[in-house]
Order: C-alpha cells, then structure tokens, then sequence
C-alpha cells in the first residue's frame, strides 16, 4: 500500500543540520566564546587552554532545553483544507562537564557532553506525510467512493537522539604568544523511532490499515581535533578544525510492520549512514579595556561531503539536495561591572542551505537569528556561576510541491505544500571551579 512508505522518513541523520554548540552556560549568556581562554575553552578553543593558569579547573553547566516543531499542510483531500500539525521536543536536563590541568607549556583536557541531537520529539497527531499518503491511497482504490469523511485516521509519531561526546587532547604553549591543541573526541549515537497509523471506517469499524514501528538506533566513530591560538597586545587569533567523523548507524528493531517492503529501511540489521562533518571555527577576540571584552566568530559545516540517509528510499542521500554547507556567524561581548558581576550577550546568525529536497516533515531545519544574554558571578577566587538564557527565531521555509503523476506532495501525485516553522528557547547555569 502506498500509505506504508509514509513511515520510511524517520531515518536519523547526524550532521551540522545537528550539532550542538551550546556546551555550556557562558556560551549562553555569551554566544560567541571562539576566542575563551577560560575552562569552556575547552569545546569551543582547545588551543586557549594553553594560556590558562597552572593547575586544576573543572566546570560542569546543565541546561534545559523546549522546542517545538510545526508543520502547516494544505492538501486537496482534508476536508478542511489546511491543517496544523504540532511537534514538541524538550530536555529537562542536558549536562556537560569540563576538565583541564596545566603544568608549564603543557596541559591536558576533557569534555563530555551531547553534541549533537539531544531530546525527544513528539507529533502526537501524526505528521502531513501520514494522513496525505493514507487519505489518496484509499481514495485511488476506491476509485473515489472512499473519501475522507468516511473514516478516522489515528497516528503518532516520536524520534528521540543522543551523540553523546566523550573528548581528550592536549595543549601546548609554543611561546608567550602562540598556542596548539591536538585531540579526539568519540561519538556515540543512540536514537529511537518509533510511530502507528490506523484507519478505520466510521461506520463498519472495519480497520482499513494498521502499520507499526518501533526501531532502536545505535552507532559510534572518531572526531579527530586541531586548534592553534595566538596572543597579542589584548587580540586573540583562534581556530579550530574539526574532521569528518564517519557514523553509520545499525538497527534494533522490536516492532515493523513491513519489514521486506516500504518499511525495508528499518528492518533489523540494517545500516544507515549518518556522518558528523568537518567543522571550522575561527574566532577574533579583543580586549578593549581591563573591563570590556568582545569576540566575533564563523562557523562552517561541511554537510554536503557528511554521509546522510537516502532521500526518499533513492541511491543518492539528503546532503546531495543541500545548496551548500552550513555557516554560523556570531558576535558577542561582556563587561565586568564589578570584581563580582560580569554581564554578556551576543547573537548568532545560522545560514543552511537548504532546499525542498532536503524538508521532510520528520527531519526538518529553518535558518534562524539567535540571541543569548546572562551574567557571570564570582563567589570568589575559586568559584565562578554562569547563567545564560538563549533565545532562537527561526524564518518559516515553505515547500510547495505541484501535481504530478508520478510524484506529487508526499507521493500522492496531487498539489500540496507545508509550511514549516521552529521555536527553541534554553536556560543554563554552570559552575567553574579553579584548585
């Protein structure tokens, strides 16, 4: 039945699409912390640890984290014309922790936390793809007498994914103005996905079709990282280059209706690639006065050569329809009011190059500004708060799709379009502690 591939969009994808830059709460309140010398550094300028004081530093920042993700379908065969379709994803409690200890020219450094996905996200009404593809699949057998009002549909869907981040590296004081880093990071992904749909007349309660999906996702590879600051006269030059990392992604499957046919992708056992890519960080940070610092930073994801899941079950995957790959461009600023208070904010401009071929209603991006803002308290020489609110708008992507007889909105061969649409707003408090 042609309603069954409707599941076969919850293949998982990692990449820029996905990677999480918010590791901590100075990056919330700050944004821009390319060119950090302090333990936060440690994800977002490795090779600025190397001109951090002597000894131990630890930091541990939790945040939480509410989105939600809508769809607005119009489609020829709802009785309504249009309806709104509303997914919410949320983190309670996202963690991530740092470590550094330096000793001379030398240091080491860790760091753990999600880098990429993070959270569940529910469409407890199903998704456009579900209802279109059921809706043209019964009215085309019944050569029309089956029409929308006749039946019920019941459908959900939910994905859930975690790249948890494991790094090490080590740091490297060249002279009192230059700086490297070298190091690693394992990823591991686990996901799941899991979704129903049902049809059923109103009037026999006769069930006209019943699909069923519940597949567990696992994966892991390597991130290899270099970094390179250099100091002068109150400017910072840094950079950070993170390679490729290679993921391919295997299936546990407990629940698949269809496992040799529509729902072939899911079938146990069954690998998909979902690679991390490249990423290139460049930051330029200044101290203008003893009190007020300020960064500007780019950010450069090479999704087009990151591995994806195959549009639509074809042989090229969702990286090939991207127009290009992502930049980040961020800008932010702090000011030490007192010895105690530090207040911050910046902004953050994200540019995917997206395209229709890209949208799927189960893995959709807009591009979005950004703008975070908070405050960093110094309890005393040891001990330091950081508390960051983080606040993203996204723009609206719409994709129209004409009437097609071999293709059409989500298959159907009829005219369609989703118009789809973002919020996400995050709160974080972190601890740094110095020994």
């Amino acid at each position: 039945m042609i309603a069954a591939a409707a599941l076969c969009g919850l293949a998982a994808q990692a990449g820029g699409i996905l990677t999480n830059t918010n590791q901590s709460a100075a990056f919330l309140r700050m944004v821009a912390r390319g060119a950090s010398q302090e333990i936060d550094a440690v994800y977002s300028n490795p090779a600025g640890t190397a001109f951090m004081p002597e000894g131990w530093q630890l930091s541990a920042t939790i945040q939480s984290v509410y989105q939600t993700r809508n769809i607005e379908s119009t489609f020829a065969l709802y009785p309504e014309g249009t309806r709104t379709y509303e997914g919410k994803a949320s983190v309670p409690a996202l963690p991530s922790v740092y470590a550094a200890y330096k000793k001379g020219s030398w240091g080491i450094n860790g760091f753990f936390g999600i880098v990429g996905g993070g959270g569940k996200a529910s469409f407890d009404d199903g998704l456009p793809m579900f209802d279109s593809k059921v809706m043209a699949s019964l009215y085309a057998q019944s050569h029309g007498t089956i029409t929308p009002d006749k039946y019920d549909i019941n459908s959900s869907v939910s994905g859930r994914q975690y790249i948890y981040g494991a790094q090490l590296g080590a740091s490297y004081r060249i002279n009192k103005h230059l700086g490297v880093f070298a190091g690693g990071r394992m990823a591991y992904f686990s996901g799941n996905y899991s979704g129903y749909v049902e049809a059923k007349l109103k009037a026999a309660d006769q069930t006209l079709l019943n699909l069923e999906l519940d597949c567990d996702q696992s994966g892991w590879g390597i991130t290899p990282i270099l970094g390179i600051n250099y100091n002068v006269a109150g400017l910072t030059l840094a950079a950070k280059y993170e390679f490729k990392t290679s993921l391919n992604i295997a299936n546990k499957t407990e629940k698949n209706s269809d496992p040799d046919g529509a729902l072939a992708d899911f079938k146990d056992g069954v690998n998909t690639p979902s690679d991390i890519p490249s990423m290139l960080s460049v930051a330029v940070g200044y101290k203008f006065t003893p009190r007020l610092r300020a960064t500007l930073e780019y950010h450069f994801y090479d999704d087009k050569h990151a591995g994806m899941a195959h549009i639509d079950g074809g042989t090229e995957g969702k990286e090939k329809a991207l127009t290009h790959g992502t930049s980040e461009f961020l800008a932010g600023a702090e000011f030490d009011i007192n010895k105690l208070i530090t207040v911050s904010a910046g902004v953050q401009r994200t540019d995917y190059g997206l395209s229709d071929g890209f949208q799927t209603n189960t893995a959709f991006s807009c591009d979005s500004w950004s703008v975070g803002l908070g405050a960093a308290l110094n309890l005393s020489s040891k001990v330091k708060l950081n508390v960051g609110y983080f606040w993203t708008m996204y723009d609206d992507y719409t994709k129209s799709v004409a009437a097609s007889a071999t293709g059409g909105y989500n298959g159907t061969t009829m005219a369609g379009k989703d118009v789809y649409s973002r919020t996400n707003k995050v709160f974080g408090v972190g601890v740094d502690y110095k020994f």
